[in-house]
């Protein structure tokens, strides 16, 4: 290389050539450094263009103009960490196979003669065990016949084929793209305007009484399936603000499964675990020379393994300040830069943070206390400039204001209440069924339920623990003391005058008698 008597070129990724090469100072000075920057999405279209034909001959199939522009597109959008053209290159071809692959159907035809092959072969070696050489001989013959005859109808097949190749349409494209990234096909390529019509019904009937939370969420999610949200950001950034117990952290869940299929996605970080200065680094990881260095952060770890997801951060007022500057940048460029130098890109998800904050205030100065009702707006409007104060207090301006919405929850209604109790109720039905039994709740009995199981200061939460208290041990103490069998109904009821729940069964033999 000094003396000028070869030529060489190499081609290194940066991290490479940094470690290995840049160290020798003798040999990076030999070299002339050229950097090759990722193409443009146009440039990508491009390359596509001009080397599908090489693909379609491989794959036998054939690319549509929209397969070749949503390699493009799919793959800028849902595959962050690698670069064009590579990315878009490997979604065409595992798209072209993928087809192909699916498309391979043997005639009945083959089959049958290679199952005779198989029966000529046995039955010639059968008569050569036996010595019948001349018979042997006629089967080795038959044989040679059939292979020709398959060998004929195999290259026929293949012509065939090879006349009509599988068309690669934007779908299967998408397909492959859902593959490499672990998002739900239909979040990609299916013509979503009808799901996302559906999504504010869907997430009403599972979270009850904060239609207007619910509304701001839709609207935000909406606005960034269309288009019209910048791509550098996160799909969405809210504060879920409000009282205990009234839904903030279940809707997250709940957005998750409808967004995603699976609460797999839901990445959940309690803020409490970072209350101390110290522990802020454990998010995106350890500082060179500390322990833990190269396992990554917490959060940062989660996010790169599963960039499409609802980040949760429950009881983000709990947090140390620094936490606050960290995710400043998330917020405002939709990326975060971990300890190991890696850019962890967030642009593909929602970041949900909850807080309590404002609502100690509000129970000792005892003003939106009680079930809301329509006289009471004077009192939510309180509840709310009461947490609007607090919330100034305990966050930066800088923060807040790069929060996309600060999303209100209101203490539950009565009738809000009455709705939570048939939805926690479903999985008690689930859990009776499968033991064998059928239960019926009288509204009376449900009503005591849910006075009981609702409490300013926790919300709904208590309700599960009322479930508990009234039905579910009430019912294992009558199944183990009185003799009921599977297929027996039970009926609960409440007793006004002993004010307590009651449980009547009523056996299957019985029910079967008056019915003969």
């Amino acid at each position: 290389l000094a003396r000028g008597e070869i030529q060489c070129v190499g081609a290194t990724t940066l991290d490479e050539y940094r470690n290995h090469i840049e160290k020798d100072g003798a040999l990076e000075r030999r070299f002339q450094k050229i950097i090759v920057d990722p193409t443009t999405s146009e440039e990508t279209l491009q390359i596509l263009q001009n080397i599908k034909d090489r693909y379609e001959e491989h794959h036998n199939v054939r690319y549509t103009d929209e397969a070749l522009k949503s390699c493009v597109t799919l793959t800028e959008r849902y595959v962050s960490d690698r670069n064009f053209p590579d990315k878009a290159i490997d979604a065409l071809d595992e798209a072209g196979s993928r087809v192909h692959i699916s498309n391979i159907t043997i005639p009945k035809i083959i089959e049958t003669m290679e199952q005779e092959l198989e029966e000529v072969e046995q039955l010639k070696n059968d008569a050569v065990k036996d010595q019948k050489y001349e018979l042997a001989a006629s089967y080795r013959d038959k044989q040679r016949q059939l292979l020709v005859a398959l060998e004929a109808e195999e290259k026929r097949w293949e012509k065939e084929i090879k006349e009509k190749p599988e068309i690669v349409d934007d779908q299967k494209v998408a397909e492959v793209v859902a593959m490499i990234s672990g998002v739900p096909v239909q979040r990609i390529a299916q013509a979503e305007g009808q799901r996302l019509l559906e999504m504010r019904d869907v997430l009403k009937s599972q979270v009850i009484g904060q239609d207007e939370a619910l509304d701001k969420i839709v609207k935000a999610i909406q606005r960034n399936r269309v288009g019209l949200k910048d791509p550098n950001k996160p799909i969405g950034t809210f504060m879920f603000l409000g009282p205990t117990g009234v839904g903030k952290t279940h809707l997250a869940k709940k957005l998750a499964e409808f967004l995603f299929d699976s609460t797999d996605n839901l990445i959940r970080v309690d803020m409490s675990e970072y209350m101390e200065k110290f522990t802020v680094s454990r998010l995106v990881g350890a500082p060179p020379g500390y322990v833990g260095y190269e396992e990554g952060g917490q959060l940062t770890e989660k996010v790169r393994h599963k960039p499409y997801s609802v980040v949760l951060l429950d009881e983000i007022e709990k947090a140390h300040p620094d936490v606050f500057n960290l995710l400043l940048q998330v917020l405002d460029e939709g990326h975060i830069t971990d300890s190991l130098g890696r850019k962890i890109d967030f642009k593909n998800t929602i970041l949900i943070m909850t807080s309590n904050i404002g609502t100690r205030q509000l129970k000792d100065f005892g003003r939106g206390v009680g079930f809301s009702t329509s006289s009471d707006l004077s009192d939510a409007e309180h509840a709310r400039s009461v947490i609007k104060k607090a919330l100034s207090k305990a966050f930066a301006p800088e923060f807040l204001n790069r929060v996309d919405d600060l999303v209100m929850f209101d203490q539950l209604s009565r009738e809000s209440i009455y709705k939570i109790i048939d939805l926690e109720l479903e999985g008690f039905y689930k859990r009776v069924e499968e033991i064998g039994f059928t239960i019926e709740i009288s509204d009376d009995a449900k009503e005591f339920i849910a006075s009981k199981g609702y409490d300013v200061q926790y919300g709904a939460r208590p309700l599960k623990r009322a479930i508990q208290k009234y039905l579910e041990d009430e019912m294992a103490e009558m199944i183990i003391l009185t003799s009921v069998s599977e297929g027996d109904s039970i009926k609960v009821e409440f007793d006004k005058e002993k004010q307590k729940i009651v449980m009547n069964v009523t056996k299957a033999e019985k029910s079967l008698k008056k019915e003969n």
